[in-house]
This record gives structure tokens, sequence and C-alpha cells, in this order.
């Protein structure tokens, strides 16, 4: 059995939201922990995970390899413990296991070498991606202020593009645009949630997909 198909997490209903630095992903992710708590269990960002607790972040390759290699395994971890623990409740996560490819040295065939797996095993563990894109599309909308976040406008919109290229092929990939604004996105997050998973989200004022 492939590692991404660990029979604990057999059956779990799992959902992706990816997308480049300053994608309003945290406060997306926040709205539906408050509103869908009952339905949902939130995953944490496997990076941020680490770099709040001191995890280096070399610029060599052969660092920046190595860190992939722990955000993956983190990621696979998380997801088995919250299955574990939160029996029966769909998982949200925030980044999935191929979103390391993006950083990866030498790209998307390179990382799965490295982690011994495959896109379409990698796909299996999710019902659906929603990515949501970055703001820095709009240069002026880039934040600035987040101790975790180092790149660059110009960096952050080149991630987005090879996040997109490596989840677009997913059979329920939805494309979330900066350019919406926030309550649009929420409406359109839930709206795709209900689609994918048959979620609710009449609890979210405004989120009614018609």
């Amino acid at each position: 059995m492939n590692a991404s198909e660990s029979s604990s997490t057999a059956g779990v209903r799992r959902v992706v939201f990816s997308g480049g630095p300053a994608a309003g992903k945290t406060a997306i992710l926040d709205v539906i922990r408050r509103h869908l708590e009952d339905r949902v269990v939130v995953l944490p960002e496997s990076a941020t995970l680490l770099f709040q607790g001191g995890f280096p972040r070399p610029d060599s390759e052969s660092g920046r390899r190595l860190v992939q290699q722990a955000i993956y395994s983190v990621q696979h971890t998380c997801e088995e413990l919250f299955a574990l623990e939160h029996a029966g409740s769909i998982q949200i996560c925030d980044r999935g296991t191929l979103d390391g490819a993006a950083y990866w040295p030498g790209g998307l065939e390179l990382f799965l070498g490295a982690m011994g797996t495959t896109v379409e095993s990698e796909f299996r563990r999710y019902d659906a991606v929603i990515f949501l894109e970055t703001c820095a599309y709009d240069p002026e909308a880039y934040p600035v202020e987040n101790p975790y976040r180092k790149e660059s406008p110009e960096q952050a919109r080149d991630i987005d593009r090879a996040l997109q290229e490596i989840w677009s092929g997913h059979p329920n990939y939805q494309l979330i645009g900066y350019e919406k604004r926030f309550y649009e996105k929420v409406a359109a997050v839930l709206f795709a949630l209900h689609r994918a998973l048959d979620i609710d989200g009449d609890s979210v004022p405004g989120a009614s997909p018609s």
C-alpha cells in the first residue's frame, strides 16, 4: 500500500484548500471553523506548525528539500491523527500533500520521486480541491506584516501559478479568483463544499449558491 493511502484514513472525506501566499485561506478557514464546526474539522497548515516551533528555513536546495520532506510527513500524520480523533468529521486541510512540490527544487516530478508517490495517489486522498488565488496579482493588496511570509509579490505569483498547475488536474477542482471580495470568496467556498460534500452553508449569511 502506498504511504498516501493509509488504511487509517480510508473512507475519510477530505478537502484541500490551496493557493499562493496571501490568498486569504486563514480568514476563510476561520469562517468555516466557526460556522460549520458541527460538520467539519479544520487541520492546521503543517508548514506553519513547524516554523512557529522554530523549524529552520534554509535557502540552500538541500535544505529546502529537507524542509519539504518534513512538511509532507507532518501533513500525512496530521490527516491520520485527525481522522482518529475526529472520526466522522469532514477534514478541511490548510494545504495538501502536493503543495510542497511548488517549493521543491526541480519541480513536481522530482518531488514525487523523493516522496515515493504519484499525483494520482495524492489526488485520491482528497474529495475536492478549492484553490484561492493569491492577492499578489494585485500588488497594492499584498500584505507584508506576516513574520512567516518571506515571499515577494512576484515570488507569491510564481508559487500560485505552480500550485495551480499541480492541483488543476484534480477531478473536483475549483478556482476562486483573487479579484473577488471577501464575502464573495466565502460564498464561493461554501458553494464548492456543498457541491463536493453536500455541506449546507446556509448558516453563513450571503452564502447561498443562487
